[in-house]
């Protein structure tokens, strides 16, 4: 592999954590975003989750089927389909008739737990980036005669 595909997989790898954080990020911070319940113009938030995939090149050799991993890559993001968390809040004006108001369904302990994996696989991205970085250095070094 390429020195520089490996500095690549791991930008990637580091791209798309960030992308999942910020995503946490976003639910955390509209977990108290209210709608009302039933009405279609006034929805509440919906949780965010990124879909990961892995990004392959195809051999360059004919005849030969091969793949090479070049990293991973965040094709969408999905919203949360599950049903909002229906709240008794009759003075809130987004109440409906019945004095009920819709919350996302968005668990903070959950989010967390997302948020430490998250930050968990970036720092390991950016360890293989460092260790390709030090190698690449010594290789130069080496071939200075240092």
């Amino acid at each position: 592999m390429p020195l520089f595909n490996s500095f690549a997989i791991s930008a990637s790898g580091m791209t798309a954590n960030r992308l999942w954080l910020d995503l946490i990020s976003n639910n955390i911070v509209n977990q108290h975003t209210a709608g009302r319940p039933g009405d279609s113009e006034l929805q509440p938030y919906r949780r965010q989750v990124p879909v990961f995939s892995e990004f392959l090149k195809a051999s360059s050799v004919p005849g030969k089927e091969h793949y090479m991993g070049m990293g991973v890559q965040v094709p969408k993001v999905l919203q949360d389909s599950a049903e909002p968390r229906i709240v008794y809040e009759p003075e809130n004006t987004l109440a409906d008739e019945n004095g009920y108001v819709a919350y996302p369904n968005i668990n903070i302990a959950n989010e967390m737990v997302n948020m430490i994996s998250a930050t968990r696989a970036y720092d390991a991205s950016a360890t293989a980036f460092n260790a390709a970085k030090n190698m690449a250095i010594k290789a130069l070094e080496i071939g200075r005669g240092i």
